[in-house]
């Protein structure tokens, strides 16, 4: 590891190499894992030989375009092992998706694979200021899922210790953190705050009866009013940093944030990383927004090439006062499929999310429902009163409805209905949080 001048750590050396020798890097992997899938992916070769395209051609980055896009879809046409580079003798391990819209999508691992995992994995959780002598408690849900088990090995990496368990039981949850010292929470965002709820309920303050120092969180965007109502919960000291990635891709450990907070570092040499208009497809110039698309230079099961993961985000390629010069992501705003069309206004989820956890008398939990009525779209947001904010003066409930309106309008340029709920009322979740419900679908 490289000693930062801040006092912090750099776990590996590739994270600083100037942008010249990056892009040497990405050249050579991404002409080789394009030769290698074209000869032993037959889907890949179909769609190369479609548009009369040969690996000979790919010599440069600026040729990465020239490549047609991979998307979950043609995962699930070649279901369950038809976009891999290897044959099953060769795998390690597999984990796939829950396809609980279809199929599930299948990703492998040779054994080269999972060593690649966890050195991506190490290289983020050192970023979000993970320590050897952190006591790590990991609550997302271990099997087929790649969270659990990618934080697990990663942080084994860097000779953290390993608490691995898992979701469910949130008031055992606590007692592990409580009894075992617990510095450092693996967590969705949602859970990590529905654990402050459940410590308040057994009567700690989860700020000093808890050991808890840093958080590692994923699988949920985190917006910048989640994180500042997860500070208030657990304590300003605590530092928490938010990591990303996908199963399609390698699991958690295509980037990462480091304690600086300013955006998620991509570990470049084993993942070139785009920015595409999601309607037309074509490569946006750096700082501007749109859909993410990443190719897989290194990984030798499933090396995907320009898969469009739908999130929304930009990149930017300045040297970040921590010291990496790695491309950095900003925090995903959205996801080009959970864009909701409401009475003709596109609106993202997180826009509802930043207006309602800028309102200190509200929770960090919160529904959205869409229905349809006399056939206009009606938009239903259910929020929880924090805690402490019991009332039984209707006036100020009504002040506080007016509030979350006014904003909503704002933020949206359309009306809301707000229903506001005693604290607790709303579903929690272990793992990735349902926020949305459309009512209109169960009609069409």
């Amino acid at each position: 590891m490289i000693k930062t001048k801040d006092g912090n750590f750099i776990w590996a050396e590739e994270e600083t190499y100037p942008r010249e020798k990056i892009r040497e890097i990405q050249t050579e992997r991404l002409k080789a894992v394009v030769k290698r899938v074209y000869e032993k992916v037959k889907p890949y070769r179909d769609k190369m030989d479609a548009i009369g395209l040969k690996p000979e051609d790919i010599r440069s980055l600026d040729d990465l375009k020239l490549l047609p896009f991979v998307t979950k879809q043609d995962m699930r046409d070649n279901y369950p092992f038809g976009l891999f580079a290897v044959p099953k003798s060769e795998l390690a391990r597999i984990h796939a998706s829950s396809g609980t819209t279809g199929k599930p999508t299948v990703v492998g691992y040779t054994a080269n694979d999972l060593k690649l995992w966890s050195e991506c994995v190490s290289r983020l959780a050192v970023m979000g200021g993970a320590v050897p002598e952190d006591i790590c408690q990991i609550c997302f849900g271990y099997g087929m899922f790649t969270g659990a088990l990618g934080l697990h090995y990663g942080l084994e990496n860097i000779g953290a210790c390993v608490i691995p368990s898992s979701t469910g039981n949130s008031q055992k949850q606590i007692m592990y953190m409580r009894d075992y010292g617990s510095t450092l929470l693996i967590a969705t965002p949602s859970y990590a705050c529905r654990l402050g709820e459940v410590a308040a309920e057994m009567g700690l303050n989860p700020k000093t009866d808890l050991s808890l120092k840093k958080m590692l969180v994923g699988s949920e965007p985190l917006s910048d009013p989640m994180r500042e109502e997860m500070k208030r919960i657990f304590g300003s000291h605590v530092t928490i940093t938010h990591n990303y990635g996908m199963s399609e891709l390698i699991g958690p450990g295509v980037s990462g944030e480091c304690t600086h907070l300013h955006g998620l570092h991509i570990n470049e040499d084993h993942f070139i990383c785009e920015i595409i208009d999601p309607k037309t497809g074509e490569i946006l110039p750096e700082g501007e927004t749109g859909e993410l698309v990443v190719t897989c230079l290194s990984k030798e099961a499933l090396p995907l090439i320009r898969y469009r993961t739908r999130d929304i985000t930009s990149i930017t390629y300045s040297p970040c006062t921590c010291g990496r010069t790695t491309a950095r992501m900003a925090n995903l705003s959205g996801r080009t499929d959970d864009m909701l069309k409401i009475r003709g206004v596109n609106v993202f989820p997180s826009q509802i999310e930043e207006v309602l956890l800028s309102t200190p008398e509200i929770g960090p939990h919160y529904e959205i429902i869409i229905d349809k009525k006399n056939h206009s779209d009606i938009l239903t947001v259910r929020v929880e009163l924090a805690p402490g904010m019991m009332t039984d003066d209707y006036s100020q409930i009504d002040a506080i409805k007016t509030k979350l309106k006014n904003g909503l309008r704002l933020m949206l340029g359309l009306d809301a209905i707000v229903q506001i709920e005693s604290p607790n009322t709303l579903r929690r979740f272990e793992g990735k949080a349902k926020r949305v419900t459309d009512l209109r679908k169960q009609g069409e």
